[in-house]
């Protein structure tokens, strides 16, 4: 009895995290902005093709549109969709990181133009973590990260740091991975320039 009331509670987990998904993703489809799990520090997010949903989370952090935002996706397989010009750099790079890592590119495209940097440049993160990647991959297109704080504040180590006026801006708090301590720290950041030039940006 207690190994099906174990299967039991392993199903309702399951189907929990995938409506949570679900609604999150639908929230994003209608340009909404949602507030998440990464594989780093609990984040904003929202469709990063979507410039007026973009434009939200700006204002919703109190930042200044010139500073770019970081892009999730569930598959370095889609970095040439947002990247024409591969740096061979960055394959190996994304390959053997074994922590988050940001990349920022150069002649990002098929994102909102409010995510690019004056450059053309845009910061892009392959993810490894189960729930993010698998918002990605049912949202089908790269979805905003960035840490869910206003500019200036420091960042969230776990969801109960998360201020309740910023819970109670966005369209939609995802349910899952609410109850883990504090772990995670933001990404690491590397810069790729013309030329083969590499400059870390956050270590």
């Amino acid at each position: 009895m207690r190994k099906d009331n174990s299967h039991a509670h392993e199903a309702a987990l399951l189907r929990a995290w995938r409506d949570d998904i679900r609604q999150a993703v639908e929230v994003m489809n209608r340009g909404g902005v949602i507030l998440y799990p990464t594989d780093t520090i609990w984040g904003l997010g929202c469709d990063a093709c979507h410039a007026e949903a973009v434009k939200k989370v700006y204002a919703i952090k109190q930042r200044d549109d010139a500073k770019a935002l970081i892009s999730l996706i569930d598959s370095e397989a889609k970095l040439p969709f947002y990247v024409p010009d591969m740096p061979d750099v960055a394959w190996d790079l994304v390959e053997m990181a074994d922590k988050p890592l940001t990349l920022i590119y150069d002649h990002v495209r098929n994102l909102a133009p409010n995510l690019l940097a004056a450059d053309g440049s845009a910061a892009i993160r392959v993810t490894r973590e189960p729930f993010s990647r698998e918002l990605c991959m049912r949202m089908r297109r790269a979805v905003v990260s960035t840490s869910a704080n206003v500019s200036g504040e420091p960042s969230p180590a776990c969801f109960a740091d998360i201020p309740q006026a910023l819970l109670q801006s966005v369209d939609y708090v995802c349910t899952s991975r609410r109850d883990e301590p504090p772990q995670a720290r933001p990404s690491s950041i590397i810069k790729l320039g013309s030329g083969g030039l590499i400059e870390i940006i956050r270590p």
